[in-house]
């Protein structure tokens, strides 16, 4: 699966261009409408990302995109902490279901309300409970990974309590 941000109407960097909605989902649907057919032949999957990037806000949008597109290898590349600050991750599994490629744990706490808010695995708002049922709820049984930032700390750290973490969760403790 190769993990593609479907398109931006804003990014993260300030004073970016804000492109118009209607134009950055016309121009995401063509492009990975071509893109689908390139990613049958070589039998690789696209995951499209929900990212902050103010476009498929919702899972419902998300859902009827991928619909759209009409590809068996076109779905989501669902990141369970991107969504906390607007939604419930458990909820947008639930309706991409099938369409889910590939999963990324992260968390987020809410009431930072910023880039800031993503936190280590645990740490945050994600139920995790309820993510690990929703998955289990629509049969995922692909690979989940760990989308951990080591800025200012020590990498390794990081990592064991990624590990720890993930480990947990999916002991379904």
């Amino acid at each position: 699966t190769i993990l593609v941000i479907p398109g931006m109407v804003e990014g993260l960097t300030p004073g970016q261009e804000v492109v118009p909605y209607d134009v950055v989902y016309e121009r995401a649907l063509e492009a990975i409408s071509q893109l689908a057919a390139f990613a049958e032949e070589r039998k690789v999957a696209i995951g499209l990302e929900n990212v902050w990037n103010k476009f498929l806000l919702s899972p419902l949008e998300m859902r009827d995109f991928i619909d759209k597109i009409n590809s068996p290898f076109v779905g989501a590349y669902f990141d369970v902490g991107n969504v906390v600050l607007s939604g419930y991750p458990e909820q947008w599994i639930k309706i991409l279901g099938k369409r889910i490629k590939k999963v990324h744990f992260k968390d987020y706490r809410r009431s930072v309300g910023t880039l800031d808010g993503f936190v280590d695995i645990l740490s945050g708002d994600v139920n995790y409970p309820a993510v690990m049922q929703s998955l289990k709820y629509v049969g995922y049984e692909g690979w989940v990974t760990a989308e951990v930032f080591t800025a200012n700390i020590h990498p390794e750290s990081v990592l064991q309590r990624a590990s720890l973490a993930m480990d947990w969760i999916m002991a379904g403790k």
